[in-house]
């Protein structure tokens, strides 16, 4: 299997993010093959709610994904990315 990816979503706890989190980290957008780091960024109001986005993604079990940082510090979010939603 490849080196896993790291891909930032924006809004990561608003209703449209919730949809793509699943596709991206079952691999519906990189492949079947290309597993991912998903950092999840929010404004930090927002962070009860993301905790629990990523309490879900948890409990989906995904085999692709290899990581889950949820922040609100848009220099953490970013870094290493190569890809941003």
């Amino acid at each position: 299997m490849a080196e896993p990816i790291k891909v930032v979503v924006t809004g990561a706890a608003g209703q449209i993010a919730y949809s793509l989190l699943y596709q991206i980290a079952s691999g519906a957008v990189f492949g079947p093959n290309q597993p991912v780091y998903l950092h999840l960024l929010d404004i930090a109001p927002m962070m009860g709610v993301l905790e629990g986005v990523v309490m879900e993604l948890a409990d989906c079990a995904l085999p692709l994904l290899a990581g889950v940082l949820p922040t609100a510090k848009p220099e953490e979010a970013f870094k290493d990315v190569v890809a941003a939603f």
